[in-house]
């Protein structure tokens, strides 16, 4: 990192400028160029060479069944919810604190987002806000595995199997993450990730959808390429009215390369993620959000989470002290990585156009339509979010990140005259 920090003016370098990964190598050259030259881009024989050969990496790499590829990380939700057997006007329960678009999924084939609050130690969807939620109408609960986090499956698991609901796990921070030494995203009745550029895995765009039932896989496919039906996936009853959704040979044949690269690239995540919690925790006021449970075998960083003191801080705001520490060339993330999905101004969900939110939320979803404290508090006042860039660098990398933040620490006076 090339930069000359300076008190509270410096040239904010944002997280890409670290970013040291993934890496194009010669095979991946190889395997690319190949795709050009067979002049087979898209993805039409479905599913294409590319898409099959990363299908059998990926969820070999999962322990999954079954697996897919899709477009993208959003539709893959959508589509996985069709497949699970979600109708109009049917309620799905999913965490308020989580990237808009888990919501949105809901929204676009015409069933009702139930928003429920988080985990106060996890930032994860609260199981108990999960059961107090359920009604007749409830069909899944998606639970979001949130930065470095994962979500309390054994318990909502049990609420599953006590009500009869299918679990859809949004799992595109926790590419490989392990709960009880099993892949998250598989412990579900499916699982979705995402290959979005700013991901651990990325194609640019792109998704993956995970089941473990082979009629709901068939679903899965058909959904995915327009309806159809064709060997492989023509075993399920009727027909369905799909997406275009299939994710390109130039997608499926990148991915493979990022499958070969994960374990090196996450174990430099963790290290450097391990060094900077502890760096941190001597300067003061940035708590890991979370805690030791051991259920958790392996974790993922895509981001990693601190719950921001500002008594530490001599009472300063978290957007006050983030400010400084971006001046001085270090971005860390406050509530623009992630408003409460209600509160997002994405979530732009009307009666008008969806009306089947209508008897459960009126006219539209909006601020006021529900309540979750934890949520707000997180991302309001608490959260601080550090991406995944920001620890793919060297020891001098962490250095400088520390020291912008120390010298933050160092000139409150500074910055209190200043506010």
């Amino acid at each position: 990192m090339s930069k000359k920090l300076a008190l509270f003016g410096g040239t904010p370098v944002r997280n890409e400028e670290f970013y040291d990964g993934p890496h194009i190598g010669p095979h991946d050259l190889d395997r690319l160029k190949s795709v050009l030259d067979s002049g087979n881009f898209g993805g039409i024989p479905f599913p294409n060479t590319h898409h099959t050969a990363f299908a059998d990496l990926f969820t070999g790499k999962l322990g999954a069944p079954y697996g897919l590829m899709v477009s993208n990380g959003t539709i893959s939700l959508s589509i996985a919810l069709r497949a699970l057997g979600v109708r109009a006007g049917d309620e799905v329960i999913t965490t308020g604190y989580t990237w808009m678009g888990t919501a949105a999924a809901i929204v676009h084939i015409n069933a009702v987002p139930v928003l429920v609050d988080i985990d106060p130690t996890t930032w994860c969807i609260d199981p108990a806000a999960v059961e107090a939620a359920i009604t007749p109408r409830t069909k899944v609960i998606v639970p979001v595995h949130l930065g470095n986090q994962i979500a309390d499956l054994d318990a909502l698991r049990a609420i599953a199997d006590k009500h009869g609901l299918a679990i859809l796990e949004d799992t595109a921070h926790g590419h490989f993450a392990e709960w009880r030494g099993q892949c998250v995203g598989t412990h579900g009745d499916a699982g979705s990730f995402s290959f979005e550029s700013s991901k651990i895995m990325t194609a640019g765009e792109g998704g993956f959808l995970v089941a473990r039932d082979e009629d709901v896989y068939q679903r899965m496919m058909s959904l995915a390429n327009c309806g159809r039906k064709e060997p492989g996936y023509d075993g399920f009853a009727g027909r369905t009215l799909g997406w275009n959704a299939r994710a390109s040979e130039l997608q499926a044949a990148f991915m493979i390369g990022q499958v070969e690269q994960h374990d090196a690239l996450h174990a430099k995540r963790a290290a450097s993620a391990a060094k900077l919690t502890a760096g941190l925790a001597e300067i003061g006021g940035f708590t890991p959000v979370g805690n030791d449970d051991p259920r958790i075998t392996r974790r993922q960083y895509y981001e990693v989470i601190y719950r921001f003191d500002p008594a530490a801080w001599e009472g300063l705001h978290r957007d006050e002290v983030l400010s400084a520490i971006l001046a001085e060339g270090i971005e860390l993330e406050g509530d623009a990585f992630y408003p409460p999905v209600h509160k997002s101004e994405l979530f732009a969900v009307d009666a008008v156009h969806w009306p089947m939110i209508a008897e459960r939320y009126g006219d539209r979803i909006g601020p006021d339509s529900v309540d979750l404290p934890v949520a707000d508090r997180a991302a309001a006042d608490e959260s601080v979010w550090v991406h995944h860039a920001l620890l793919t660098g060297d020891d001098k990398d962490l250095g400088d990140i520390l020291e912008a933040v120390a010298k933050v620490r160092d000139n409150l006076r500074e910055l209190h005259d200043a506010s």
